[in-house]
């Protein structure tokens, strides 16, 4: 499956869910704004929503400071 990530692309083996895709980048846990085909989720969406072929994903970690 190829997908769109962050304006690159990116090859995964086997579709997948948003949360899946945020524990395989290393970002699980972690302060992150998603957004799917160009739709923001909300952090309760990442377990039900599926990655397909062709999908766009961007990925934005937030990130505290002054």
């Amino acid at each position: 499956m190829t997908i769109t990530l962050n304006g690159q692309k990116r090859q995964f083996e086997t579709p997948q869910t948003i949360a899946s895709l945020l524990e395989a980048l290393g970002l699980a846990g972690r302060p992150v704004v998603v957004e799917h085909n160009a739709v923001a989720l909300l952090p309760r969406e990442t377990e039900a929503t599926t990655v397909s072929d062709g999908d766009v994903i961007e990925i934005v970690q937030i990130t505290a400071g002054g």
